[in-house]
């Protein structure tokens, strides 16, 4: 059994490895479809749109196939269709058309995103281990080398041949680690009971449940509100407030990004020292210091260490909150989680745009603080409902 569980994780690996490197891969060449569609931004803005309305949409619904079909199938198919429509953009020539193969590209994302972690949250309970943390870094990771590889081979392929490469690099991992998937059935927690860090999954229809699945979700849409604003915000506001050069000014997500990485490979040990409850508050409080520094510091290089910190506090906020989730009432808490924490990254740099036209940039760069915060007072808050399922 033990074998077994080290293939599953492996597996379960990959396809977190595979979300982040072809999501990423597709972001690095979307000012290249933008020209190919000939579309304003403001028409490119509507047709990304298409990314978050398929996840958002299809996230509750993957958790019902995840329930009827088993989450390892679910995963499979999901991590297909995902690969495969990462090769539909370059086909299009318009900014409608665009939106429509992106609404497809978006059903694949949130569908495998929901099915992975529930695929993770079953393991965990077999495991005893709080190892979800492990999982997103392996997206991290796959993010990074899909934007690295992106950046490099920009110049040398073109769109189409680009993305039916990471389409093809895509099948193939979904093949290899969908055998292991396939193969293999959902691990059954010993008699021992769940572990202490995870706790015993309650029914997804007691009142209880659900409230702390929303709390999680709460959580969860704190920290990807910090990461979405991150993404879209920080270049502009080292470049524009700090007058750091383009070459610096990209730094400033990479920072991030690689603090999170780090962080979240660090995670494991940090919630079996800290338990998650302990966990969720540090991290809330320490990106909340962060981003403050980060958006208010006086220097481009105070900044940067702000952004670090930010990314160490906010690593692992996102996976806890998720398998705590999944831990309470499987797919559907997962499906749940995701969708609200899909919600923030989407509500983040929107709201940033906004509030910067009123206000200043820096200003509204410190909601990520704010939120953050938020994240480590609900924790906290909620840290005697969460005691009994192993908080």
């Amino acid at each position: 059994m033990d074998r077994d569980l080290t293939q599953l994780r492996a597996a379960i690996t990959a396809f977190f490895a595979l979300d982040g490197f072809v999501f990423a891969g597709w972001v690095a060449r979307i000012p290249a479809i933008k020209d190919q569609t000939d579309a304003s931004a403001g028409a490119l803005g509507l047709a990304l749109l298409g990314v978050s309305a398929g996840g958002v949409a299809t996230m509750m619904a993957a958790g019902r196939l995840c329930r009827r079909f088993g989450s390892h199938p679910t995963t499979v198919a999901a991590g297909v269709l995902f690969s495969l429509s990462v090769a539909l953009p370059p086909l299009t020539h318009s900014a409608p058309a665009l939106g429509l193969v992106l609404l497809v590209f978006g059903t694949g994302f949130g569908a495998l995103n929901v099915a992975m972690n529930s695929a993770a949250v079953d393991l965990i309970a077999a495991l005893r281990r709080p190892v979800m943390p492990g999982f997103h870094a392996a997206f991290s990771l796959g993010g990074m080398a899909g934007a690295g590889l992106g950046g490099m081979i920009a110049d040398q392929l073109s769109p189409t041949r680009h993305l039916v490469l990471l389409a093809a690099v895509g099948l193939a991992l979904a093949a290899v680690a969908g055998r292991t998937l396939i193969r293999l059935p959902v691990p059954v927690p010993s008699e021992a009971g769940a572990p202490p860090t995870e706790g015993p999954r309650s029914s997804s229809a007691t009142n209880p449940g659900r409230r702390l699945v929303a709390v999680f979700g709460l959580i969860a849409l704190c920290t990807a509100y910090g990461e979405g604003a991150m993404a879209d915000w920080a270049a502009l506001h080292l470049h524009q407030d700090l007058d750091a050069s383009a070459g610096v000014a990209a730094a400033g997500y990479s920072v991030f990004a690689l603090m999170m990485a780090v962080g979240r490979l660090s995670g494991t040990a940090l919630l079996e020292r800290l338990g998650q409850t302990r966990a969720l508050i540090a991290g809330g409080a320490t990106a909340a210091v962060g981003m403050l520094l980060g958006s208010l510091a006086p220097t481009i290089w105070l900044a940067l260490l702000g952004f670090a910190v930010t990314g160490l506090g906010l690593a692992n906020l996102f996976p806890v909150a998720v398998a705590r989730a999944g831990a309470l009432t499987g797919p559907g808490g997962v499906a749940a989680a995701s969708t609200l924490g899909y919600g923030g990254m989407l509500l983040g740099p929107p709201t940033i745009g906004f509030l910067a036209d009123w206000f200043s940039l820096p200003a509204a760069l410190t909601t990520v603080a704010a939120l953050a915060a938020v994240a480590a007072i609900v924790a906290y808050g909620t840290r005697n409902a969460t005691r009994a399922t192993g908080g």
